[in-house]
């Protein structure tokens, strides 16, 4: 049995790990891509792509029962449940298979179908005997779906994002646990299908959102469509076919589903790496600690990238990683901080949510803006949502931002832009603002800051145009 040598071995062929891969091969180290499966992306296969292709269905579903507001009458909507499913499915391979074929471009003598763990820090263990030496190893495991005793004791009457996608048809009930954005997502596109959903939390923060105001409005938006409990006890129990949920706390009650979807965080999967043998000094999550500019683990060779660093679980986050981590795996010991994004992050419900740089601080100002009366979001009948920017003082200087209303996964990509851009209050004002768009509703958050900065208006601004034009 031969034992392998290389500059760079990665374990973890999802998004952070080919990204990690690309960079260090194409900087000329020799790379080994250590995975037990090459079934694609948590992206394409259970994440990104098949929730937005069963919210996708929600929307045409719901824009039909909304229709009569603009005068356009039609029958309530028949939901085939298993044309949905089927759907979501077929478009969910063909992204996955499109990943497939990216791993299947790397020279096969360096992917390598394994488990591995380590015996040291540079040295690495597969099922079948082999060792792996490395100068530089990359950590890309990823995460899974946390799923407490009491709701694994469920069977399969408990799905996970991994496991509701292939359901051949659409249930007749469903408890949601978990008011996070995964939870949340998926539970109004339920709603929208024709699903009794319920949504429950022990917590009291919505879309582990900082911000008090918008998570109120947030709340409030969506509880005009479906039950969300927060600050509940649960108990849950087999019943035949069926799930019996009982709750307590800040609201009491029981109800049968067909299924209880757990949504309550996807926790690092890093348990069977074995890193008590590296000598890092891990995190209360079992991570070791790392430098989130250049990735690296304390003063090793060790670098850690996507999901399985616990940090910011977002694809383009993973991505972005995995080329920080790749690049100075491949130019160890020489390492260099990488150029890290503004943090961003969307939930895609309607309306969406989107949060954007640091939260707010004591000393923060706030420009806020509703979409209770924006004139583009009032044309569309979807007039609701709440818009906080953070600006710093005395500069006017963005910050931050928490929005929820119309657009605000568009809106989101402008914020972000213009903090990396350092942009002021001020000087976004200068920039034009077509009527009537979304866009338009951020005027008056940002002429707010500029207010409680005394920083002036743009001069040949006209500060006067309402809503309606």
């Amino acid at each position: 049995m031969t034992n392998l040598d290389c500059d760079v071995a990665i374990i973890g062929a999802g998004t952070a790990g080919l990204a990690a891969e690309r960079r260090a091969r194409a900087d000329g180290a020799t790379t080994l891509l250590i995975d037990d499966k090459f079934a694609g992306t948590t992206c394409a296969t259970v994440g990104c792509m098949p929730s937005k292709l069963l919210i996708a269905a929600a929307h045409a579903a719901h824009a039909a029962r909304s229709a009569a507001v603009f005068g356009v009458k039609v029958a309530e909507p028949e939901i085939d449940g298993t044309a949905v499913m089927a759907r979501v499915r077929k478009e969910r391979d063909a992204f996955a298979a499109s990943t497939i074929e990216t791993i299947e471009e790397i020279p096969a003598d360096v992917r390598i179908r394994s488990r591995a763990h380590f015996i040291n820090a540079t040295t690495l263990m597969l099922d079948d005997g082999r060792q792996i030496k490395a100068k530089a190893i990359v950590i890309a495991t990823g995460s899974y779906p946390n799923t407490p005793p009491m709701f694994a004791a469920l069977g399969d009457r408990m799905l996970t994002n991994e496991t509701i996608f292939d359901l051949p048809d659409l249930p007749r009930a469903v408890a949601v646990i978990g008011a996070g954005p995964l939870g949340l997502e998926l539970a109004q596109a339920l709603a929208r299908l024709g699903v009794d959903t319920q949504v429950f939390d022990q917590g009291t923060h919505l879309a582990g959102l900082h911000d008090d105001a918008v998570a109120a409005e947030l709340h409030a938006i969506l509880e005009r469509e479906l039950p969300i409990r927060l600050g509940v006890e649960l108990d849950a129990k087999r019943v035949g076919e069926s799930v019996q949920l009982t709750w307590s706390g800040v609201s009491n009650g029981q109800a049968t589903f067909d299924y209880v979807l757990v949504a309550v965080g996807r926790p690092p999967s890093v348990d069977s790496l074995g890193l008590d043998k590296t000598g890092l000094v891990l995190d209360s999550k079992g991570v070791p600690e790392f430098d989130s500019h250049t990735m690296r683990c304390g003063s090793s060779s060790i670098f850690m990238a996507g999901d399985a660093d616990a940090d910011r679980a977002i694809l383009h986050e993973a991505s972005s990683e995995g080329a920080i981590a790749g690049r100075n795996a491949a130019a160890y010991p020489k390492v260099e901080e990488g150029r890290r994004s503004v943090p961003f992050s969307v939930m895609f419900t309607d309306p969406p949510l989107a949060v954007v740089g640091k939260p707010a601080a004591e000393d923060s100002v706030i420009g806020r803006a509703s979409y209770t009366d924006q004139g583009r979001a009032k044309i569309e009948a979807r007039n609701a949502g709440l818009v906080r920017l953070y600006a710093s003082h005395p500069d006017g200087k963005l910050t931050g931002a928490a929005m929820v209303g119309p657009g605000m996964e568009h809106i989101g990509h402008l914020i972000a832009w213009a903090i990396s851009r350092g942009e002021t209050a001020t000087s976004l004002l200068t920039l034009p603002f077509y009527h009537p768009t979304f866009e338009e509703g951020l005027k008056s958050a940002l002429r707010a800051i500029c207010a409680q900065v005394h920083a002036p208006l743009p001069r040949d601004s006209d500060q006067g145009s309402a809503s309606g034009g």
